[in-house]
């Protein structure tokens, strides 16, 4: 029977390869229009939610419900009520742009009377209305990502789940595909969203991370730094980035490397600059700035781990 008061709600939700325990007992309530981010490292068990909420996968154990269908019972009912893109664009390479669209509507059932309007919505909102007689393969990667979203709620689904949907695009690409949510989830669509661009949190109403299948922490952006971040934050400089982690964590300061920076935890940053500057100018390292930041996530999610 289909329940009404949540769009996704599971309790316990288990999957088991083996003996290999991918999800761990999660559990989950997401209310309509929200962009609930599900963020964690690759392997952290992902992509294997969201094939049980998309019903693709049977739990192991637990229970769930989307959009009011069991995730254990009614899995082909939950597929006519949502979209999914995977983070490989399950796209036909080999077919053109308007041939994959009308592949698309045929799948997801759209009826002929709406078919070309929807079409003609998808070229728009892609950017590609020039291109529609092109060879997929050969569109950039943010207009076949763009497309590939436009397949995926071509009938319109009230929920929409998207794994890594941004992986292996640029950074103006990703930027616009976030638009693109937006105006979704502002219209009354509900958003699940996998990623492991901890950036990307950030865009999110709210968000779980994830580490070695189990949830570790949940809330919005703001909570997640204001309750696990009690600690903090130094952004450090340097000319020799491993080597000054390396030394520091001698140190017992908890460090990690951010591209060509270092973040270091620590208790007071006022009496921490001092004493790290000095360790490293013993090192014969040399510092060009060191200074307190706004935690990111990312520096949440380091610290969660660090005791997990």
């Amino acid at each position: 029977m289909k329940e009404k008061n949540f769009t996704v709600k599971v309790e316990g939700l288990t999957r088991k390869f083996g003996d290999f325990v991918a999800v761990d007992n999660i559990s989950l309530r997401i209310e309509k229009g929200e962009i609930f981010g599900f963020l964690g490292p690759n392997g952290a068990g992902k992509s294997t939610t969201i094939k049980m909420l998309c019903g693709l996968l049977l739990p192991t154990s637990g229970n769930g419900f989307v959009n009011g269908y069991d995730v254990m019972k009614e899995s082909e009912e939950i597929k006519k009520h949502i979209g999914y893109m995977s983070q490989r664009f399950s796209l036909y390479d080999d077919l053109k742009v308007e041939e994959n669209i009308n592949f698309f509507s045929g799948i997801y059932g759209v009826s002929h009377e709406k078919r070309k309007e929807r079409r003609e919505w998808v070229l728009e909102m892609a950017g590609i209305k020039d291109r529609r007689n092109a060879l997929t393969r050969n569109l950039p990667g943010g207009f076949k990502q763009r497309l590939a979203l436009g397949c995926a709620i071509l009938h319109e689904p009230p929920i929409l789940f998207l794994d890594e949907p941004t992986s292996g695009v640029d950074p103006i690409s990703r930027r616009n595909f976030w638009n693109l949510i937006y105006e979704m989830s502002q219209a009354g669509t509900t958003i699940f969203v996998t990623t492991h661009y901890m950036d990307e949190a950030d865009y999110c109403d709210r968000l779980a991370l994830i580490y070695r299948g189990r949830i570790i922490a949940e809330g919005t952006p703001n909570e997640l730094k204001q309750e696990y971040m009690k600690r903090d934050v130094l952004e450090i400089e340097v000319d020799r980035v491993v080597d000054a982690m390396e030394v520091i964590e001698k140190n017992k300061i908890e460090t990690a490397i951010f591209g060509s920076l270092l973040h270091a935890t620590v208790d007071d940053a006022k009496l921490a600059i001092p004493q790290i500057k000095r360790i490293l100018t013993d090192s014969n390292i040399m510092v060009n700035r060191i200074e307190k930041i706004v935690p990111s996530l990312e520096d949440v999610f380091v610290t969660l781990i660090e005791v997990s």
